[in-house]
């Protein structure tokens, strides 16, 4: 007969699970896992020092937040998002967003506006000196911490949620000649609105950026499309 798992035997697992979809998450958004890429559970189970029952229970939880696709008799792979979900997706992160904005600009601090400040001037100087695997973090890093401030943990975790998937979009739009310089600009737009405490001000720069990011993101995608063609 087979011993039931003691609780500390479950929350162990339950544990290693959580650090085995962050180390997938973690090489995701640094770019070391693209959409397509088939994952090794053997392979996993090594790097983490961990038995395979925590891997397949983490590649369970990421293919419901939208991140995994596993598929009977082929193995489990890094989710394609389609053009029409990437749409989708901009669509929604641009509601949280100014949302976002609209929360925090009447009671955002002279201190976070200062850390914001310095987080601008860290990912400005990035994009010069470190290139895209440099400021693509700090981008994210930026945009969480202003929504984190927002002080609406409902609204935190669901901008997550989307942001994760949003990661599989393989960085469209950062690879666009001057798409930086423009983001800077627009990053600095959101961070003048927010000064101003105008709630109306700083929710519009935010939506906009998004929605900027997204043509800009487009953009590269056609040009890819007609290169291919």
């Amino acid at each position: 007969m087979t011993r039931a798992p003691t609780r500390l035997e479950m929350l162990r697992s339950v544990t290693l699970t959580g650090l085995v979809q962050e180390e997938i998450l973690h090489r995701i958004k640094t770019g070391e896992l693209q959409a397509g890429a088939k994952l090794n559970e053997i392979d996993l189970a090594e790097r983490l020092q961990t038995s395979r029952s925590p891997i397949r229970e983490a590649f369970r939880a990421l293919e419901e937040a939208g991140l995994l696709k596993l598929e009977k008799n082929r193995g489990v792979f890094i989710r394609e998002i389609s053009d029409t979900e990437a749409a989708e997706l901009y669509q929604v992160r641009a509601g949280f967003d100014e949302m976002a904005g609209r929360l925090l600009a009447p009671r955002i601090s002279d201190a976070q506006l200062q850390e914001l400040r310095t987080m601008l001037d860290h990912l400005e100087a990035s994009s010069i000196k470190g290139g895209v695997n440099r400021y693509f973090p700090l981008n994210i890093a930026f945009h969480d911490r202003v929504v984190e401030m927002a002080g609406n943990s409902v609204l935190l975790g669901m901008y997550r949620q989307v942001v994760n998937r949003m990661h599989l979009l393989r960085r469209r739009g950062f690879a666009a000649a001057g798409s930086s310089k423009v983001s800077h600009a627009e990053h600095r737009l959101i961070l003048e609105a927010l000064t101003t405490r105008d709630p109306d001000a700083a929710g519009q720069a935010m939506r906009q950026h998004v929605l900027s990011g997204y043509q800009r993101a487009s953009s590269v995608r056609s040009a890819e499309e007609a290169a291919g063609g």
